[in-house]
């Protein structure tokens, strides 16, 4: 008996193909219509694997590695790809620890715990077997089983932080990839073979290796390493605070909560951010020529809150804080240069009047008496209300804004004169071992959180503006990190249990038809795992309540 046939529309154009046909196959038909490689398909803003058959008429678009949502296809498939590679060189049966920590310039920091030496020579043997999968084009299975199944399955494989991470899941089937025998969960899609992965490079870093692989904006390109020193440090300093505190996976949180002990766990990770806005406040009081005290980070890092909290440190040691705004230091909006699509651009540094910047801030280290302005922005002007400010003997300025670990904000003013502080919420806490959280997630859902409750603004709108965002912080904000005197780690290791009870709402409220659906979709899924706490022990200072309200400052 004949099968019967199927019609699949891709870009307008219609082709028949049997039932049972695998998407992999129709992918290939109309991959000359792509300038990248497919990875995934789509049919109302639902994704799919390229594993799946054809069972019915259908309209789809296909996802490439050109995508954003492909390129995190592209990392997560990589992942397991590198982890199976390990596998293989220490040896199955000695079980050892592949940790996939933190982003590192475009790529990820791991680690590994076995006999084996961390070298050159053992990173190799690594490179080379991954490049031996992807020559045979190495199948990377899925499999569908009982939670209970997969519990058993993690615990007999030693993989304990996804034994006790699925403890606290809902659902009831568990999705579990494979490579030959090594057997893994990843949290999203995956791509259908090894040949999909051939762009990568493995690099010995510190007390591990860093794997850099493409961004989306250049598929087939893996970009030149280049490590943020002080930035990591950050980043390592962090993930020891999460091991201090005994957690370093989302299941050790949720134990934590479950566990009655949430309220310790909270009072001691605010009690370390504390700490070091306190130590950065020495810092710079130890140098008595610094004036201005210049702050930058990317979106949603709680950068209002941190200058309040550190102002008041400022003060413990003596010093007067005073707060200037670089925003209202914007030129004329007529002034204001556009961007490609001919809309004005806010975050290019030529939005700023940085001559007369540089003249008040050097009138101000002179000893002189300076008009401050204020930006009105319903008219698009600077005004001049009468507002003024003169530095006393131990008066300081914390200046915000995305351009001022930039030099050529403050081009006049003495280097001696400037503390540079770079902050932002870079997240310490994993799903588990082999399933990192992007730093971007936690900044997404606080600035999510944060706009519905401020600005009237609905989660479909900040997802829809989020690329813009990154794109201003890739231009503006992080080339300069490295500048910074000092960085400083916004995130808190609890804050995802909160965010929960107020990001779930707001997303739930985007409709299907959206083509933020699909971010949507995956961010719902990733809250999925947490145990949610509410926010009565939250202190009224916490960097978290700029973003959920209910803080003591007036922000």
């Amino acid at each position: 008996m004949d099968k019967a046939k199927y019609r699949v529309e891709v870009l307008g154009e219609i082709r028949e193909y049997e039932e049972g046909t695998c998407f992999e196959v129709i992918a290939r038909d109309f991959q000359d219509k792509y300038e990248h490689q497919i990875l995934l398909g789509c049919e109302n803003a639902k994704l799919f694997e390229l594993r799946k058959t054809l069972h019915a008429d259908c309209s789809l678009r296909f996802i490439t590695a050109g995508d954003a949502v492909g390129n995190k296809t592209y990392k997560r498939s990589m992942c397991l790809m590198l982890v199976k590679a390990i596998h293989d060189i220490c040896g199955h049966e000695k079980k050892c620890k592949v940790r996939i920590d933190f982003s590192v310039s475009k790529g990820f920091y791991c680690t590994v715990d076995s006999d084996l030496e961390m070298n050159q020579e053992f990173l190799d043997r690594v490179r080379a077997r991954m490049l031996e999968m992807v020559a045979e084009k190495m199948p990377i299975k899925k499999r569908t089983v009982h939670t209970d199944e997969a519990i058993a399955l993690f615990r007999k494989h030693g993989m304990h932080d996804k034994e006790r991470l699925f403890q606290y899941r809902r659902v009831s089937r568990v999705n579990l990839y494979s490579m030959n025998e090594f057997e893994d969960y990843y949290y999203g899609y995956m791509v259908p073979d090894a040949s999909y992965l051939p762009y990568f490079e493995l690099y010995l870093y510190d007390e591990g290796f860093v794997i850099q692989m493409p961004e989306h904006t250049a598929p087939t390109v893996v970009p030149p390493f280049k490590p943020y020193h002080k930035l990591f440090q950050v980043l390592k300093e962090s993930t020891k605070w999460g091991d201090m505190l005994g957690i370093e996976t989302v299941a050790d949180l949720n134990e934590e909560i479950t566990k009655g002990n949430i309220q310790e766990t909270i009072l001691v990770q605010e009690a370390l951010q504390e700490k070091k806005i306190g130590d950065i406040a020495r810092t710079i009081a130890d140098r008595p020529d610094v004036k201005f005290i210049l702050i930058a980070g990317p979106s949603s890092s709680g950068k209002t809150t941190f200058s309040h909290r550190l102002s008041i440190q400022l003060r413990a040691h003596g010093m007067i804080p005073h707060p200037i705004a670089v925003d209202n230091y914007f030129v004329n909006r007529e002034d204001t240069p556009k961007d490609k699509d001919g809309n004005y651009n806010f975050e290019c540094l030529e939005a700023i009047d940085v001559k007369q910047f540089n003249q008040d801030l050097t009138d101000l280290l002179e000893g002189k008496e300076i008009q401050l302005p204020t930006f009105n922005f319903k008219t698009g002007r600077r005004e001049y209300n009468g507002q003024t400010k003169k530095l006393g003997e131990h008066d300081v300025l914390v200046i915000e804004g995305i351009h001022c670990l930039n030099d050529k904000l403050t081009y006049q003013l003495p280097k001696e004169n400037k503390f540079k502080i770079y902050i932002s919420a870079l997240t310490q806490l994993n799903v588990d071992e082999h399933n990192r959280i992007p730093t971007t997630d936690g900044r997404l859902l606080r600035r999510m959180v944060r706009d519905a409750r401020t600005r009237g603004t609905n989660a479909r709108q900040t997802i829809a503006m989020w690329p813009s965002v990154r794109r201003g912080e890739e231009e503006n904000i992080f080339p300069y990190q490295d500048e910074a005197d000092v960085m400083f780690n916004s995130a808190l290791i609890y804050e995802l249990a909160v965010l929960k009870q107020y990001a779930e709402p707001v997303l739930f409220g985007i409709d299907k038809d959206c083509e933020e659906y699909i971010e949507a979709k995956r961010l719902l899924k990733f809250l999925d795992y947490f145990v949610g706490i509410g926010s009565e022990h939250v202190p009224a200072n916490s960097l978290l309540k700029e973003f959920i309200g209910g803080g003591c400052f007036h922000i």
